[in-house]
């Protein structure tokens, strides 16, 4: 029939842009808008009437599709003594007799970043930083002669040392690697890393500082 024909006045069609999760704003307004579409379509449409004067035997020359009689609006006699076609049924021009305005999608919100809390300021709490002594380290003399040390090979396997300024702790490996934890900032963190190399070149190893890096830094806000 032709109802079956129009298009749906509720029957939206997304454009390419519109992403499918619509924000909260274009579901409260895409409703509305539909309603309008909706009202408007049924106060366009004219209503139908049932043909007169016409026989049965008539719409059936008219007609090889269907055998029951129907109500069409806008057609007079002489056109149903013309053969149905698909073509004069599906003809833009009748279509476009009910002047029924295509549905338009609501269009895309532009998605912005939220902005960040000015009165929020994330602080370091914690940075790892590793340097390299480049020389062999015998841990039990470090252990014995240094303060502030101590060493159990059952437990982990290096010298753990600690210094109040700047207030870290290192890790001192035989192989001449050092890992040094606790700093605030890397400026401290360096700072610390040259103070265990010095105590080791003090203590009569050849120690050098190669290879300073920040592994690692924690924040909270």
């Amino acid at each position: 029939e032709m109802d079956h024909i129009l298009p749906s006045p509720g029957f939206s069609i997304p454009s390419v842009g519109t992403p499918l999760h619509q924000p909260e704003e274009d579901q409260q307004i895409l409703p509305n808008a539909l309603q309008q579409q909706h009202a408007t379509s049924h106060n366009d449409v004219p209503p139908l009437v049932p043909m007169s004067g016409v026989s049965p035997m008539l719409i059936n020359m008219g007609s090889t599709s269907s055998s029951k009689p129907s109500y069409m609006s806008g057609f007079s006699s002489h056109s149903l003594m013309q053969p149905a076609t698909p073509q004069s049924v599906m003809s833009p021009a009748s279509v476009s007799n009910f002047n029924i305005p295509p549905p338009t999608p609501a269009p895309p919100t532009p998605m912005t970043p939220h902005s960040a809390d000015p009165g929020i300021l994330p602080q370091l709490q914690n940075i790892v930083s590793t340097v390299n002594l480049s020389c062999k380290l015998d841990l039990k003399k470090i252990a014995l002669q240094a303060r502030n040390a101590e060493y159990n090979p059952k437990r982990f396997a290096a010298v753990i040392m600690r210094i109040r300024e700047p207030r870290t702790t290192a890790l001192i490996f035989s192989s001449g690697k050092m890992v040094c934890t606790g700093a605030k900032s890397e400026e401290d963190s360096r700072l610390a890393a040259r103070k265990y190399a010095r105590i080791i070149q003090k203590l009569g190893f050849p120690a050098k500082f190669l290879d300073f890096k920040i592994q690692n830094m924690v924040g909270s806000c």
